[in-house]
Formats: structure tokens, C-alpha cells, sequence
């Protein structure tokens, strides 16, 4: 059972060491996929291949940060593929909107406004054909996060997509006013690269279209030959582009009535060689307009015949929207030719057509139709016309105003998030403030604790050298009682017995003339002793009269705390003293400590070692003093042995004096401590 937890275990270590090892492996395995996904000049197969398998590296290994770039790198390619006119990759709507809501959510959560921007762009030029409101509401927000990088060139782009929604949506003052704002943003760049020059090519033709729409057709003329020129100046063959622009410029040119013009420059596009070829759509659609305007100018040579050329190039490639216009055309050539049948025919159909998803070209046939058909018909479709009419305008005003409430309440969500960040930022201030206070609260009060811990210990240390004065003042007192006490005595001796007996003994040596022998052998004796007893007492007041060993007072503090301790503990003792120790030289300091390292062992012994006798010694070994307290108790085990306040205080102030402790302990034989202090 072991063995297999064993291997188990070494299994489960694998796995992780590998999965740890691997994993610079598998992020520069991501980071090249995603280098090769961003290759434009790669096919758009090569590069979904990559960037979807970087997608599916990073998020089998949840390299969060590497499958943001990966989401975003498949929304670019998702609109290369749109725009690319090659080949194109299967890669679905849906497939793309979880990618994007998938980078917009890692890039909200990693707080990268950067991603944010982008992912927002990429949703909203998606929304664009899709769903205006969506499509406003990503754009604005892009336009916002880019305009907070200061990053001009990608506000000015997210600003073209809007201009361009207000314009489908016929606001066209406001797209004006975003376009103006997005070419003033451009021109501020420092380099007019082929970019810049592109999408300032894009909004000058925006300016032309709003403003033929506006019917301020100098300015649409002056801003599509502005458009043409720059896409003249682009790198790359842009022919498509140019030819776009000049028919939108014809476009202007007929609602002026200037026909000569505008069929010139629709003939500058018709004559190219293969454009019915390579752009049968467009081909079609300029093919329409120039007849339009041969029917406008009243040149009827070549009609219907290009008109129904463009009705069968459309048909042919199913785009009806384009039919739409064509058959308006028709029926318009048809009734001025005074033609009703056909005239019907193709208006009809363009109202079938029309209906229900082309409103605005819906309306223009309703209006056709009330010049075609007669009395209540005409009557009818004239009601028709009406209804439409205000339908739109109030759907225009409501698209105004959705437009301005979600910009409102998109610059209100701004607003919170700024009051939020606001709030977060005072409070993490503030909780920063209160964190240093609290903690300078704490220094304060935890210093101001240890200055009275230290200053109490300043005033018991200066209570025991007060004591300690005190006590040696009293032993010198004391020892001056004694030393007159000894001093009288002796002079007591000395002058006055000593003194008899030398006169009793002058005496007894004068009355010594008895000539027998046992006379003179008593009054011998008597002499005899009388010297003794002088010899005597000549010592004693000697001895009297000599002063004790220097440093005897200390000692004698000693014996009397020994004394007075032992007795009250009922121990016997016994105190040695080395007199090499010059305690006259010992700090007042230290020997207050030994004096109470004496007394904390003695009350020890008495309360924990039920010891009967005690013994004390003072030596000096090679200048230190080594005090040795033993009793013959019942002794205790060194190492188990809590350290209780007793001796933790001894400790302290043997580290106080520079000392050294060592216990020593027997069981049932008592225990023995050395203590070691410098001389």
C-alpha cells in the first residue's frame, strides 16, 4: 500500500515538474503562432490557422494575458477575410462575437485599455450592418478609451465608423461635425503616413456625401476631388478606390444639372477595359447612373438599352438592391415616354422590391407611383407617401435621440467610473493614512512603555544604590561605633589597669628584699604572673586598636543577610569569604547585584529544594570572583525545568554585570550555583 502511495506521489511530482518545465516551451510556442498570425502579407488561411492555435495553447494552459492577444488577432483577421476579395477562410459571425466578447472580458479584467479599445472598435465596425445601436454604443466607446490614450489616429478611425452610422441614419449635421473632428485629429499628427492619408481620404468622401445630401454641392465637389487626390498619392494600385470617388463625384455633378460633366467623368469609368469584368456590380451601377443622366439631359439615343444592361448585370449577380433603383429609372423613362403599362411594370416591381426592408427607396416609389397612376391610385400611394414620410422623419428624430442617450449615457457610465475610481483612490489613501497612523500610534505608544520600563529600572537601580549607600552609611556608622567603642577600651586598658598593674608589679619588685628562699620564690611567682597577665592585656588592646581588613564591610552586609535568611529559613550554613577579594574595588552596582543574587537564592532553596543546610563561598580565580551557593536538597532536572521569574531576574542581572550562571542539579543530592563575575 506504501509502494503505491509511493509511485503515486512520484507521478503527481512528474506531471508538475513537467508541466512547470514546459511551460516557457509552450508561451514562446504562443508567441510565435501570434507573430505569424500578424503577417499581413501571409495568406488570411495561414494566419487563422495560427492565430487559432494560439487561441487553443493558451487557453488549454490558461496563459490568459497570450489568449487576449490571440482573441484580437482573430478579430482582425475576421475583417481581412470580409475585405479580402481572394479565397476566403470559413470563420462564422458567431465564431467571431465569442472571440470578441472573450478579449473584451480579459481585457476589462486585466484593466488593459488598450485591448479594451480595440476589442470595442472590432464590435463595433461588426454591429455596423448588423444593429446601428450596438454598433454606436462599441464605437463610442472606443472612440473614448482612444481619446484617453491621446492615441488620435485610432479615435479618428472609430470616428469615421461613426460619421458614417449618423449618415446612414440621416443625422447628417452630426456626421459632419464627427468628421471634421476626426480630419482635425489627423492633422495634428506629426507623420501623414500612407494610413493617415488613407482615412482622410475616407472622410473627405464622407464630407462629400453628407454634404450632396445636404445639397451644399460646392462643398461635396470640393471634398470628393479632395478624397480623389489623396487616394491618388496612396501606395499600391487603389484604382478601385479612385473609381469609387470619381462616381460619387459624377453623382454630384448630376444633381447639379452639370450632365456634360457628370458624364464624362462616368465615362472616364466605363471606358477601362476590364471593370465589367473585374466589378460587374459596380460596373452596373455606374452603367445606371450614366443612363440616368442621358435620360436627365434629354439623350435618349442609347435607352432603355443601358438601363435594362444594368437590370440584367444585377439580376444576374442577385443583388437587388441595386434592381431597386434601375427599375425606378425605368418606370420614370417609361412614363415620360408616356409608355403606362411598362411604366407600371418597373414600378411595381421596384415597390416589391422595395418593400418592407428599403424604406427611403420604398418612398421614392411610392412617390413615383402617385405620378404614374391616376386619381385614387395615384390618391392612394400619394397617402402612402405621406405616412412613410413622417414614419421616417420620426424615426430619424428617434435615432437622434438614441444616438445622444447612449452617448449620454455612455459619458455617464464614464463619469461613475471616474467618481469610482475617485472613491477607491480616497479610500485606499485613507486607508493608508490610517495604517501609518495606527502603526506611528503603536512606535509612540510602545516607545513611551519602554522609556518608563527603562526609566523604572533607572530608578529601582538608583533605589539599590540607594540602599546599598544607605546600608554601607549604617555599616560605616556602625564600624566608627565600634572603632571609638574599641578605642576607649583600649585607652581603658592601657591607661588604667594596665597602669595599676604596673605599679602593683614596682611594688612587689621593691618589697622583694625577704632573704629566704620562699619568700623570694612567691613574690617570683606573683611577679611572674603579673607579666603575664600585662603581656596579656597589652595584646587585647592591640588587637582592639587594629582596624579590619579593607572591604569587610560588604561582607559583613553579607553575613547578616546570610544570617538573618537562614535563620528565618531554618538552614544551617556556612559562609567563606577569600580575603584576595579587594571589594573596595568592586563596583557598588555589581555587589548590589550579588547581594540580591544571594538572597534569590536563598529564598529558592527555602521554597523549592526542602534542603537543611547551605554553604556559601567567595574565591578569586585569576581576577574573577567566583561565587558558589550549594545546598544538600532534593535537587532537580536542569534541562526540564521552566524558567520562572526568579531566574530569569538572575539571569538578568548576572548579564548586567558581564557574568556567567551555571547550574548544576542531582536528584535527592542538591544542587550547586557557579556564578561567575569579572573582578
Amino acid at each position: 500500500m506504501k509502494l503505491r502511495y509511493f509511485f503515486l506521489f512520484s507521478l503527481l511530482s512528474l506531471v508538475s515538474f513537467a508541466q512547470k518545465d514546459t511551460k516557457p516551451l509552450i508561451v514562446d510556442s504562443v508567441t510565435h503562432y501570434l507573430n505569424y498570425s500578424n503577417r499581413n502579407y501571409l495568406d488570411i488561411e495561414s494566419r487563422f490557422k495560427s492565430a487559432q492555435r494560439a487561441k487553443e495553447l493558451s487557453e488549454a494552459y490558461r496563459l490568459d494575458s497570450l489568449g487576449l492577444k490571440s482573441y484580437l488577432s482573430l478579430s482582425t483577421i475576421y475583417f481581412d477575410n470580409v475585405k479580402s476579395t481572394d479565397q476566403k477562410i470559413h470563420y462564422d459571425r458567431k465564431s467571431f462575437l465569442k472571440n470578441a466578447h472573450a478579449a473584451l472580458k480579459l481585457a476589462t479584467r486585466f484593466n488593459d485599455s488598450i485591448a479594451l479599445a480595440q476589442a470595442n472598435k472590432d464590435l463595433g465596425y461588426y454591429y455596423f450592418d448588423v444593429l446601428v445601436d450596438s454598433a454606436y454604443y462599441y464605437n463610442n466607446k472606443a472612440e473614448k478609451l482612444y481619446s484617453s490614450l491621446n492615441n488620435n489616429f485610432y479615435t479618428a478611425v472609430v470616428l469615421l465608423d461613426i460619421a458614417m452610422l449618423q449618415r446612414t441614419e440621416e443625422d447628417f449635421a452630426g456626421s459632419e461635425i464627427t468628421t471634421i473632428t476626426a480630419i482635425s485629429l489627423l492633422d495634428e499628427l506629426d507623420h501623414q503616413t500612407d494610413s493617415v492619408l488613407r482615412y482622410k481620404s475616407y472622410l473627405y468622401s464622407n464630407l462629400g456625401v453628407v454634404f450632396k445630401e445636404l445639397e451644399q454641392y460646392d462643398e461635396a465637389i470640393k471634398y470628393n476631388f479632395k478624397a480623389i487626390e489623396l487616394k491618388k498619392r496612396l501606395r499600391g494600385n487603389n484604382e478601385v478606390l479612385i473609381d469609387n470617388q470619381i462616381n460619387n463625384l459624377a453623382n454630384v455633378y448630376k444633381n447639379t444639372k452639370d450632365y456634360d460633366l457628370a458624364i464624362k467623368y462616368y465615362n472616364e469609368i466605363l471606358d477601362k477595359n476590364n471593370i465589367k469584368k473585374e466589378r460587374p456590380d459596380f460596373y452596373a451601377m455606374v452603367l445606371d447612373n450614366y443612363a440616368n443622366t442621358l435620360f436627365l439631359s434629354k439623350d435618349f439615343s442609347q435607352l432603355p438599352g443601358l438601363f435594362l444592361e444594368a437590370l440584367h448585370i444585377c439580376d444576374s449577380l442577385g443583388d437587388s438592391y441595386k434592381t431597386i433603383v434601375i427599375n425606378q429609372h425605368l418606370a420614370e423613362y417609361y412614363n415620360f415616354k408616356n409608355h403606362k403599362d411598362s411604366a407600371k411594370y418597373y414600378a411595381y416591381k421596384a415597390e416589391k422590391i422595395s418593400y418592407p426592408n428599403y424604406t427611403n427607396e420604398l418612398l421614392d416609389t411610392y412617390l413615383l407611383l402617385t405620378e404614374i397612376e391616376s386619381d385614387s391610385i395615384a390618391l392612394k400611394y400619394y397617402d402612402k407617401h405621406v405616412k412613410l414620410s413622417d414614419s421616417l422623419l420620426k424615426k430619424e428624430r428617434s435615432t437622434r435621440n438614441k444616438f445622444a442617450r447612449i452617448q449620454y449615457e455612455t459619458e455617464q457610465i464614464e463619469k461613475e467610473n471616474v467618481q469610482i475610481a475617485k472613491e477607491r483612490m480616497w479610500l485606499l489613501v485613507v486607508s493608508i493614512v490610517l495604517i501609518i497612523a495606527s502603526f506611528l500610534v503603536y512606535v509612540i505608544i510602545n516607545q513611551r512603555n519602554k522609556n518608563k520600563e527603562l526609566k523604572f529600572i533607572q530608578q529601582q537601580q538608583e533605589a539599590n544604590e540607594e540602599i546599598y549607600n544607605l546600608m554601607l552609611s549604617q555599616n560605616e556608622s556602625i564600624e566608627e561605633a565600634r572603632t571609638l567603642e574599641k578605642k576607649r577600651i583600649s585607652q581603658e586598658l592601657h591607661d588604667g589597669v594596665l597602669g595599676r598593674l604596673f605599679g602593683a608589679r614596682l611594688s612587689l619588685d621593691s618589697l622583694n628584699m625577704g632573704t629566704t628562699p620562699e619568700a623570694i620564690h612567691t613574690r617570683g611567682e606573683y611577679i611572674s604572673q603579673l607579666k603575664t597577665i600585662e603581656e596579656d592585656i597589652r595584646k587585647v588592646s592591640h588587637e582592639l586598636n587594629t582596624d579590619f581588613v579593607s572591604g569587610a564591610g560588604f561582607v559583613d552586609i553579607i553575613s547578616t543577610l546570610v544570617e538573618t535568611q537562614t535563620n528565618v529559613y531554618k538552614l544551617k550554613y556556612k559562609l567563606d569569604n577569600d580575603g584576595a577579594i579587594n571589594w573596595d574595588n568592586v563596583l557598588n552596582r555589581t555587589k548590589i547585584h550579588i547581594y540580591r543574587i544571594v538572597q534569590e537564592t536563598l529564598h529558592n532553596i527555602h521554597k523549592h529544594a526542602n534542603a537543611t543546610a547551605v554553604k556559601i563561598s567567595f574565591k578569586l580565580k585569576k581576577n574573577v570572583i567566583c561565587l558558589t551557593i550549594n545546598d544538600n536538597g532534593s535537587g532537580f532536572d536542569v534541562n526540564k525545568v521552566k524558567s520562572g521569574i526568579g531566574l530569569k531576574n538572575m539571569n538578568s542581572r548576572i548579564k548586567e554585570i558581564n557574568g556567567t550562571l551555571e547550574i548544576s542539579s542531582t536528584l535527592n543530592k542538591g544542587t550547586t550555583v557557579k556564578i561567575n563575575i569579572p573582578h
